[in-house]
């Protein structure tokens, strides 16, 4: 297969935006991608200085992700995927525009501001020729594909417990920043706060790894900083149809916590725990015996890029998204099977439905609601 880097074009992430920089950090850093048209920002003068300071030629910079789309793929060295890094409200139109014309897509979660939109994409996404990929970067990182593989072969035996957290403390007080603004906006946003933001990371985390996906949840939404229209902290209790119980914390609003990424999974017979802090570690733990400490490398080298001892983890996760996604647009263009593990549509509308969920349970005083049925 050729390794000839995919023509990329990009959709929001200009001049102060930290996600688009990671996306071009992640698409560079196999070469498998050559980012050489965009739609960065929203003002003409800004997005040209967001072009210019990345090195996108004037003629391939537009001010209009619609126009893009469309001449882009009326060109003969047009892009053939484009990463989509805007706020959540311009995830679902950009991402019809670009599907629709036959780019692949490369989208930041959530994948839609509301559930409506989110079952919409998935039909465009079935019909289309393209791709479209979810930028779940945590299901990249080696230690939980090799904690899913761990549970999915019976070492934890029948799963009891499931226990994640995301606990941030950016936005313990009111703040004016741009990131901090959009997000505070349900119009821009979506419904959900903290819980679209960070808990559908932990939500796709847990469901990624344990294999499970919950049937009925309880939700408790609290927005403590006054003034605030979305929440910034959430508790979930999750109910899954083999008995299974898990609960999810997402808060963004707990002082002394940076990126606090949590996972703790809970068999008949073991238990496994991974911590974002120590992203090389999982923690593997028989009933009645020591803890095991498995580091990446030792038990398995898969998705890994230098050799143990040497640390890896965010920016290396994404660019496991972006390599895999490589991959799978290439099979697509030769017309070859392609098995992956990419997060996509289907956990692009399960994130949805979970927000949808939340919500619903958290207006009914925390009453269990089912996942997925509004």
């Amino acid at each position: 297969m050729t390794h000839t880097p995919i023509r990329l074009g990009m959709v929001g992430g200009g001049k102060g935006a930290m996600i688009g920089n990671v996306h071009r950090i992640a698409a560079r850093l196999d070469n498998r991608f050559a980012l050489i048209a965009g739609a960065l920002s929203t003002t003409p003068e800004r997005n040209a200085e967001s072009a210019a300071e990345i090195g996108i030629a004037p003629e391939r910079t537009y001010d209009d992700f619609a126009v893009m789309a469309r001449e882009e793929a009326a060109r003969p060295d047009g892009i053939e995927a484009v990463s989509i890094c805007t706020p959540n409200h311009v995830h679902f139109p950009a991402a019809k525009a670009f599907l629709e014309a036959g780019i692949h897509v490369i989208c930041d979660k959530p994948m839609t501001s509301t559930l409506e939109d989110a079952h919409a994409l998935a039909q465009i996404a079935e019909e289309a020729r393209a791709l479209f990929v979810l930028t779940h970067n945590y299901s990249a990182y080696p230690q939980l594909r090799l904690a899913r593989e761990m549970i999915a072969r019976g070492d934890l035996g029948p799963i009891r417990l499931v226990q994640v957290e995301y606990a941030q403390d950016w936005l313990a007080r009111p703040s004016d920043s741009k990131q901090a603004a959009w997000r505070g906006d349900p119009k821009k946003a979506g419904a959900g706060g903290s819980i679209g933001d960070i808990g559908t990371h932990a939500f796709q985390l847990a469901r990624f790894v344990s294999g499970m996906a919950p049937e009925r949840l309880a939700a408790d939404l609290t927005s403590f900083v006054p003034g605030r229209a979305v929440d910034d902290n959430a508790q979930i209790m999750m109910r899954y149809a083999s008995g299974a119980k898990g609960s999810l914390w997402c808060s963004q609003v707990a002082p002394g916590t940076e990126n606090g990424l949590k996972l703790r999974i809970y068999g008949e017979i073991a238990g496994i725990e991974w911590a974002h802090e120590t992203p090389e570690t999982l923690w593997f733990t028989k009933l009645g015996e020591p803890a095991r400490k498995l580091r990446r490398g030792a038990e398995t080298m898969a998705g890994s890029r230098v050799p143990p001892g040497h640390p890896e983890g965010y920016l290396e996760g994404f660019a496991n998204i972006y390599a895999e996604a490589a991959e799978a647009i290439r099979a697509r263009q030769a017309g070859q099977p392609h098995e992956t593990l990419l997060p996509g549509i289907r956990d692009g509308v399960e994130g949805l439905e979970f927000i949808d969920a939340c919500i619903r349970s958290a207006e009914a005083d925390s009453a269990w609601v089912e996942v997925g049925h509004g």
